[in-house]
């Protein structure tokens, strides 16, 4: 589950993670009040106005039709309300939301950390996630942060450090250390960095994230370290064990399908091919894909329904698929082994016609408990329904289905 900035920086505070300040807004008029209010608090003239979606790349990106940037600085109360007037309800294009881009309903407006001091201010990056091939919890960290870390991981990857966190025994105090140190820190800062890594692993490994990024990680002119930015993912998994964070999620950020198959505990994502398809058990759905692959489709969707298919889920499962206008052909595969193949044919027929005219052609293969039975009951349902058993047979219709649309 993907977090908002502001509401990433709020969960941070609770593990006394320094953040950029900032006001989340859904007007311009807000905006300007909430300038105001960080002035006051502050006493700096600049302010930051940074738009609110699920994407990475807004300080590059532009709002379309504009040349307004997704995140923007102004010095005045005047200027931060037409900045932010220029960006809620607009739609915001960056590299990471392609062309489509996305609608923007919040702002927040941030604090000027670059405020002028004693010391020089400096961007680093600094990014929590698991390395699989491991086992471990990865810190990857650069001096060289910004908006400009892809290339830096590209043409300079020396530039990139790791550090790697044994789950038994989690970061270690020298660990902390050794990221400040090849940060290039020293003095308070050094001990400041220590301190901010050490509380952000912790608030990594208690929210259950599955990716949290700080981008810039920055250090003040009076020797601070704060997250400019944060990107925080939360694992879908380990919600049951923050029911609070689940109020968290922004369902417009997300593909509607995807919502909605959620309602019902369908597994769906959706994808760009041609070719529905309905399984039960996420192996078997990796395998169905590939086979839709091989027979000259392309899957639509990941649509795995579990192991208690019933009518009521089919129907649902079906309703999500046709949404597609790029559905050629559905490909229901089901193994009957906890779940019987009679009981999702008969779902199937059901969902038919309870969906009524349904014009692509739909594909049903059954393997296992009452496979038999339930081929019978799709050939003498009289619907526009073709059924296999072996997965030759549901391929040869699948390409013949495609290759006829």
């Amino acid at each position: 589950m993907n977090l908002h900035e502001y509401q990433a920086k709020e969960l941070l505070k609770k593990y006394n993670v320094p953040v950029q300040d900032g006001i989340p807004v859904d007007t311009a008029e807000k905006a300007e009040e909430a300038y105001k209010q960080l002035k006051v608090q502050y006493g700096n003239n600049f302010a930051v106005v940074k738009a609110q979606i699920h994407a990475g790349g807004r300080g590059k990106g532009k709002i379309k039709g504009s040349e307004q940037r997704g995140v923007a600085v102004g010095k005045s109360a005047e200027e931060i309300k037409t900045i932010a007037g220029n960006i809620i309800g607009q739609t915001l294009v960056t590299v990471q939301t392609g062309p489509a881009g996305k609608l923007v309903s919040k702002v927040l407006v941030a604090q000027d950390v670059y405020y002028p001091g004693p010391n020089p201010v400096k961007e680093f990056y600094l990014s929590i996630l698991l390395d699989r091939s491991k086992g471990q919890n990865v810190i990857m960290y650069s001096t060289e942060g910004g908006m400009d870390i892809e290339q830096v991981a590209h043409t300079t990857p020396e530039k990139i450090f790791k550090e790697w966190v044994h789950p038994s025994g989690g970061l270690l105090p020298f660990q902390a250390r050794k990221i400040a140190f090849n940060l290039g820190l020293s003095g308070e800062a050094f001990k400041n960095c220590v301190r901010f890594v050490t509380n952000l692993y912790r608030a990594y490994v208690e929210l259950d994230c599955s990716m949290l990024e700080i981008n810039p990680l920055f250090k003040t002119s009076d020797e601070k370290i704060i997250a400019v930015d944060c990107k925080m993912n939360l694992d879908d998994n380990a919600l049951m064990r923050h029911t609070d964070l689940e109020a968290l999620r922004d369902t417009s950020e997300e593909d509607p399908t995807e919502v909605e198959a959620r309602k019902y505990n369908l597994n769906f994502i959706k994808l760009d091919g041609n070719v529905g398809c309905m399984v039960n058990g996420a192996g078997l759905a990796m395998a169905t894909m590939d086979m839709i692959k091989l027979s000259g489709g392309e899957p639509a969707n990941f649509l795995d329904v579990g192991g208690t298919a019933n009518a009521q889920t089919v129907e649902a499962g079906f309703r999500i698929i046709l949404k597609d206008p790029k559905v050629r052909a559905i490909l229901i595969n089901i193994f009957g082994g906890i779940v019987r193949c009679d009981r999702v044919a008969q779902g199937v027929i059901d969902a038919y016609n309870s969906i009524g005219d349904i014009r692509v052609p739909i594909i049903v293969r059954l393997q296992g408990t009452n496979a038999e039975e339930a081929k019978k009951l799709i050939e003498e349902s009289g619907l526009k329904v073709k059924s296999a058993i072996l997965l030759s047979e549901a391929a040869g219709l699948v390409n013949e289905a495609v290759g006829a649309n």
